[in-house]
């Protein structure tokens, strides 16, 4: 009989103490099971974390802006070191290429994130101070003083793991310990980081049950874990379905909930970028739709096609590269049946199917294929055919022109990312001006002339939007130090002696932070 792998908890690797269940990985490769037994745990583990994650909060509290950044300098430090390593773990459980996805785009972004956020630590940019000397109030964003649970997604086992994402060290620089509930998807991959995070809290003293790690819970445990008081927010990356759950759990207690959910993603060809460059733009579109087997929550998966003989030509060179798509391969045996289970809805609901490449391949294969609607079809079937569909698979609405365009953008649900392709001669500027007013309240992040499928970690970036793509339409899960904001709570202070201000929000100003003093951004004391 195989051992169980051991769970970080409390500051130890220890057995599970109330397993409900055990699990393994698969290699979606050969859908075969690998590496060792993980528990399921239960009750007993997720109060043993609780316990831990409080009594972390003080000492995390007391902590230097220095310690936070150098753990999180040391954690990015270690992720380099051992990259070898790491990206074959990955691979093996998720089957994504060692490169250059894995080595040479995932994990330099997940060593970016920890340092851009132990950036923002030394700075303390996410704090915004901001002083009204008249009115003698001063405020700014300080720690929840409480943990923050992580639940990672199946489709970045670094850049969002639970253990060393955004979610993760956005928490981490608010000073909140973290609990991370890794994805069952890819649970050795999980255990290194947390195995390396451990060292780096060892190396600068930082609490131990600063990082806990959980393999996999019940869902009637995750409910409880979400709707525990002594959780100061949860970040969630995942399907819409468990997202709500697991909010509607946590609002019980009036935790906020970072639910990053579902999105479409629409696209919009244009007349004069399809007369421009049309065989491009279906390359770009086929490539975008079917990167990493569609399981990129930037998927295109929506995508508006003007009627017309330009339209005609791009939608027949997009499906016949659909056609000729290889197997795409997803992460799981339950990722392949939503993906099918998506397609018939579609097809139930009116649209055609115009291409399908190949399903034929071992282990959990799936077939790319595109989809086609009429603009009135599509407007009249409500939100059935705005489901996110986790796979390689793109529906293209058909229209007569800007009127029907601006109906469909009407109709739509709130995405992450919303595109327009235009005509680099201008001969599309007045579709631009007609249309962004229909799709700007739509989304989070609008784009022109890029495939939305990258997220740059950027301070500048968004990546969240109106619902159902996130549940908070105000936060990004990318990009420092706005994703840290969202672990913090809005302190004020009414008329407080100087002398009993939080360092950053008295007069003098030695660390040089930018505050806002009197509507003023500035670096200077104030009367400085």
């Amino acid at each position: 009989m195989m051992t169980t792998a051991k769970a970080l908890l409390a500051g130890h690797w220890r057995e599970a103490r109330d397993p409900v269940g055990h699990f393994r990985a698969n290699d979606p490769a050969t859908g075969e099971a690998i590496g060792p037994v993980f528990p399921v745990h239960g009750q007993q583990d997720v109060e043993a974390a609780l316990v831990a994650a409080e009594a972390a909060v003080p000492v995390l509290l007391d902590a230097t802006a220095q310690q936070i950044a150098g753990f999180l300098e040391a954690y990015a430090s270690r992720l380099e070191a051992g990259i070898d390593e790491l990206v074959v773990l990955a691979h093996a459980e998720t089957a994504l290429a060692i490169n250059p996805r894995l080595s040479q785009a995932e994990m330099p972004r997940t060593v970016s994130q920890l340092r851009q956020a132990a950036a923002a630590a030394l700075s303390s940019s996410w704090r915004q101070p901001t002083i009204d000397t008249a009115a003698g109030l001063r405020s700014h964003l300080a720690p929840l003083g409480k943990p923050v649970l992580v639940f990672g997604p199946n489709n970045f086992p670094f850049a969002f793991n639970a253990v060393a994402g955004s979610d993760f060290a956005s928490a981490i620089v608010a000073r909140s310990p973290v609990i991370a509930k890794a994805h069952p998807a890819h649970p050795g991959t999980s255990r290194r980081l947390a195995e390396l995070a451990a060292e780096a809290l060892q190396q600068v003293g930082l609490p131990a049950a600063t990082v806990q790690l959980l393999y996999h819970v019940e869902s009637k445990v995750g409910l409880a874990l979400c709707a525990d008081p002594r959780l100061g927010a949860i970040g969630f990356t995942g399907s819409r379905a468990a997202g709500l759950a697991l909010k509607a759990a946590a609002d019980t207690a009036g935790t906020p909930f970072y639910g990053e959910l579902s999105s479409i993603n629409p696209v919009l060809m244009l007349p004069g970028a399809l007369a421009e460059r049309g065989e491009t733009l279906a390359q770009s579109l086929f490539g975008s739709a079917t990167m990493g087997s569609g399981q990129f929550c930037t998927q295109p998966g929506l995508v508006l096609v003007p009627k017309g003989a330009e339209g005609d030509a791009f939608v027949a060179e997009v499906a016949s590269r659909f056609a000729n798509a290889s197997p795409q391969r997803l992460f799981t045996a339950a990722a392949v049946h939503h993906v099918e289970q998506g397609l018939a809805a579609w097809l139930q609901a009116g649209a055609e199917m115009l291409a399908q490449g190949s399903a034929e391949a071992s282990g959990f294969a799936c077939a790319a294929a595109l989809c086609e609607v009429s603009a009135e079809r599509f407007i009249a079937s409500g939100s059935a055919l705005q489901q996110e569909i986790f796979g390689p698979l793109s529906l293209l609405v058909r229209h007569e022109g800007v009127a029907q365009a601006r109906a469909v953008l009407d109709r739509l649900e709130g995405n992450l990312t919303g595109t327009l392709f235009t005509a680099h001669d201008g001969s599309d500027d007045g579709l631009w001006q007609e249309l962004v007013p229909h799709l700007r309240g739509k989304v989070g992040r609008l784009i022109e002339n890029q495939m939305p499928t990258g997220v740059a970690v950027s301070p500048a970036m968004n990546h969240g939007g109106p619902f159902p793509s996130s549940t908070q339409v105000a936060a990004t899960s990318v990009g420092m130090p706005a994703a840290i904001r969202r672990f913090s709570a809005l302190h004020c202070y009414d008329q407080v002696r100087e002398d009993r201000l939080p360092d950053d929000l008295r007069d003098a100003n030695p660390a040089g932070i930018w505050r806002q003093i009197d509507g003023i951004w500035s670096q200077q004391a104030v009367g400085g």
